[in-house]
């Protein structure tokens, strides 16, 4: 690929300039009358108007992807060309990424467009500015595809993106001034001290406990990053530490694990609570919702809807898990933590292990979480110590617990 030297953007243009060439040109033009130098990606999947000229063409982009612009516009097999062309076009932007050349990215697309352009976003570094402008953001179940665990902010344009017209002309302008006021100085730099910080977990369930801790650590000097540990949040935790942003982890929500195990709705991915084992950072793990499971609506059977379970709002129900699922959680537990390098504290709340998991509550029953326990010890490597607390995950005790545990680790 060849870029001309003297081209300094400050910005990276993503568009399929076969579909939405003129508004690309339009969108590139408003960002330099702001003052920032755009260069223009083309991910078109054929060819189009040679007048509508990019700084980085759709040839160069295809072969970046290891394949051609005359192969890709003569087959068919559309997902196989839009992998190609998102490819080569994340290859080049993380290349310009590195060099220092962007300080933020925008792109403009419909359906087919909005995947190939968001995928290119997922690829760059958390605290890049990513601003997708799409016509189809809102369509049921697609937002979450365009975002995934990328910090990526979705302009849904509500008009097509197709003509100049009054409001595609206002919503291209919006979203340059947007991004443009995004890129101003140093503030979005994430600024992430890897010998000072420290990744949490936490949900609304043991938020006092996450707080206490956060506010100890902080007043020590320590940076605390939270995640919420609703599936997402976590997923992009083990991204970050598996990227070195992290010099421990306070793990105080990972139910993901089981909920991928069964296939649920904070389901956080194959490798969650891996990342910091790989990595050799410190652990304390807790267990904040790990006795529950959180089906779908479509996931409900008849046998979950016999269980004890706890309402947590109009929207959320927390179902208690039996003996075996306990058992089952427990070896896949064992088994990720055992295959880490640093040092590893499992700190278990005899009292409940979250603020709805309480006597009173029809789902709380320390015997079965006692499963889980056992099931833990007799599986752990003798290296990784078990605390049990007689307190709450929500009682001051516990997080001075976690407190303690945490300082021993740094």
């Amino acid at each position: 690929m060849e870029i001309h030297d003297t081209l300094r953007p400050g910005l990276l243009l993503l568009a399929t300039m076969d579909t939405k060439g003129p508004e690309a040109l339009y969108l590139r033009d408003t960002l330099r009358g702001l003052g920032a130098e755009p260069l223009l990606m083309d991910l078109s999947m054929r060819y189009g108007d040679p007048a509508l000229r990019s700084e980085i063409s759709a040839g160069v982009v295809a072969e970046a992807g290891g394949s051609s612009l005359n192969v890709v516009s003569g087959r068919r097999e559309m997902r196989l060309n839009m992998e190609i062309m998102t490819a080569g076009a994340a290859k080049i932007a993380l290349g310009l990424l590195k060099e220092g050349r962007i300080r933020g990215v925008i792109g403009i697309g419909g359906y087919s467009g909005s995947f190939m352009i968001t995928a290119v976003m997922q690829a760059l570094s958390f605290g890049l500015p990513k601003l997708m402008v799409s016509s189809a953001a809102a369509l049921p179940g697609l937002s979450n595809q365009f975002l995934k665990t990328s910090d990526i902010m979705l302009f849904h344009s509500v008009v097509e993106i197709s003509g100049l017209s009054g409001p595609v002309r206002n919503v291209l302008r919006r979203a340059a001034y947007a991004l443009y006021a995004m890129i101003q100085g140093r503030a979005v730099d994430p600024a992430i001290d890897k010998e000072r910080s420290i990744a949490m977990t936490m949900l609304s369930t043991c938020e006092q406990c996450a707080r206490s801790v956060r506010l100890a650590l902080e007043k020590q000097g320590y940076q605390v990053v939270g995640f919420h540990a609703a599936g997402i949040g976590d997923r992009v935790m083990e991204d970050m530490i598996a990227d070195g942003m992290f010099h421990e982890v306070i793990d105080l929500a990972p139910g993901g694990v089981g909920e991928h195990l069964y296939g649920f709705m904070r389901d956080a991915g194959a490798h969650r609570m891996e990342s910091a084992g790989k990595a050799g950072i410190p652990q304390i793990i807790s267990t904040c919702g790990v006795n529950h499971i959180t089906p779908s609506r479509s996931m409900t059977r008849p046998e979950h809807v016999a269980r004890r379970k706890y309402d947590l709002d109009g929207f959320r129900t927390w179902i208690r898990m039996t003996p075996r699922e306990l058992r089952e959680v427990a070896e896949v537990f064992a088994w990720k933590l055992n295959k880490s390098t640093a040092p590893v504290k499992v700190l278990i709340p005899l009292r409940g292990w979250s603020s709805v998991d309480s006597p009173g509550s029809p789902t709380y029953d320390p015997e079965e979480d006692a499963v889980f326990v056992r099931g833990l010890r007799n599986r752990l490597k003798k290296e990784i110590e078990i605390i049990e607390v007689d307190a709450n995950m929500e009682d001051p005790e516990f997080a001075r617990a976690v407190m303690s545990a945490a300082r021993d680790a740094l």
